[in-house]
């Protein structure tokens, strides 16, 4: 390591906690990225590169769709990332001091307090988490500013967590009205699915969750409304799994309402509809995306108080600007899989294991506990997790990733405990 790196570190701080022009943030970017590769990163740390790339590419997908927010928010992650790696870097080698632990920054770009203004918003004290650096992760524990219209459902449906973890994360009810200007703590931190797809989109269902996938990266995710697990002798709309192709896009779309929802109609006494045209009255919305499973579409919604719900005939609803966003980067012809994975593992970068637990809305599965000890099992995990936290994360089915681990110290506890117990 060269004696530019303390320069680099301080000069990734400064744009971190300052913030710069786009065009600047992504030169930057790439510069630390080069100066990583340059030095040997991309064999003492692939993985770490690799979720770097991957959020570089986010950030630039959100630069080309004219997204300043979020490409900014990503660029400055991206900047966090590299200065992470070359921290890393710097302390392994040999003869060089540690260097100050940066002020860490959530991916959605907030500001440390000293450098807020008297007239900024005030931001909730978010709880302290550790850096999980992982190409399985997405998400972030973060701000949200709450804008005219915006209830606790609707952004709870914008950020793709619960309506009840949100409420109670800000210690609110799910009842409460929200104003402009007010900052509401998230955490939608979560786990990429295991998956087959290298191009294409996979929808875990009971992960309410769209991944969009290009060259094996991860380069969007959008939280999404499906099937409502609601069963009779007639109808079934639960959102069928399986693997599909796209077979058609188009804006602004007529939807003709299929057979099963007209007979719905019919035995409830309403009139029978058998197409809708383009227009506020149609709830496709403006953007609707085929698919070749029998009746299901990816498409917008004209209630996007639904999105992280379970509330449609079987389609995939996403939030309206969302859905635009998503139109233009999928192609026709790309493969697709609708998965359920209701329990996801994840191991990061530097072996830290994280649990994702989501319930069983369908009832396909033979137990929450047995899906997470057949995923560690399968890991050969068994040793190296906390089995308390394992069954508080199955228990709460939270929906985010949480770390369950087993520290050294906890470990002397249980081996302590064990002792104890023995007969003498």
């Amino acid at each position: 390591m060269n004696c530019l790196a303390p320069l680099l570190i301080a000069a990734v701080c400064y744009l971190i906690h300052t913030g710069t022009a786009r065009a600047d943030m992504r030169s930057d970017t790439v510069e630390l990225l080069a100066k990583l590769r340059q030095d040997g990163g991309a064999t003492r740390f692939p993985d770490e590169l690799r979720s770097l790339d991957a959020t570089l590419a986010t950030a630039d997908m959100y630069s080309q769709l004219h997204d300043q927010k979020n490409a900014e928010r990503y660029y400055k992650l991206a900047i966090q990332k590299g200065s992470l790696i070359l921290q890393r870097q710097q302390t392994s080698a040999p003869g060089l001091s540690a260097p100050s632990v940066l002020q860490p920054i959530s991916s959605a770009g907030m500001q440390p307090a000293s450098l807020t203004s008297a007239s900024t918003p005030r931001v909730p004290v978010i709880e302290q988490q550790p850096e999980y650096i992982s190409s399985r992760l997405v998400g972030t524990n973060g701000a949200y500013t709450v804008v005219k219209g915006d209830t606790i459902r609707l952004v709870a449906g914008k950020l793709g967590v619960s309506r009840v973890q949100l409420a109670a994360m800000n210690g609110l009810t799910q009842k409460d009205s929200l104003k402009a200007g007010q900052v509401l703590q998230y955490n939608n931190r979560r786990i990429v699915p295991e998956h087959r797809i290298k191009d294409g989109i996979v929808i875990n269902i009971p992960d309410r969750m769209l991944y969009l996938f290009q060259q094996g990266t991860m380069s969007y995710s959008t939280a999404v409304a499906l099937g409502t697990p609601t069963r009779t002798d007639q109808f079934v709309w639960q959102t069928p799994t399986g693997r599909f192709k796209i077979v058609n896009k188009a804006k602004d779309p007529t939807w003709t309402v299929p057979p099963s929802i007209q007979e719905e109609m019919r035995l409830d006494g309403k009139e029978v509809i058998t197409s809708i045209p383009p227009g506020p009255d149609n709830p496709l919305g403006k953007y609707a995306i085929k698919t070749s499973l029998p009746g299901i579409l990816i498409h917008s919604t004209t209630k996007p108080w639904s999105i992280y719900t379970y509330a449609s005939h079987g389609c995939i609803r996403v939030y309206p600007e969302r859905m635009e966003e998503l139109f233009k980067l999928v192609k026709v012809n790309i493969t697709g899989e609708i998965i359920y994975q209701p329990v996801k593992l994840a191991v990061t970068d530097d072996g830290r294991i994280l649990l994702e637990a989501h319930g069983d809305i369908y009832n396909k599965t033979k137990g929450l506990a047995t899906a997470a000890q057949a995923l560690i099992r399968a890991r050969k995990l068994e040793d190296k997790v906390d089995w308390e936290k394992v069954k508080k994360v199955v228990s709460r089915k939270a929906g985010v990733a949480e770390e369950i681990t087993l520290t050294s110290t906890e470990a002397q506890q249980q081996i302590d405990a064990v002792t104890a117990q023995s007969p003498s």
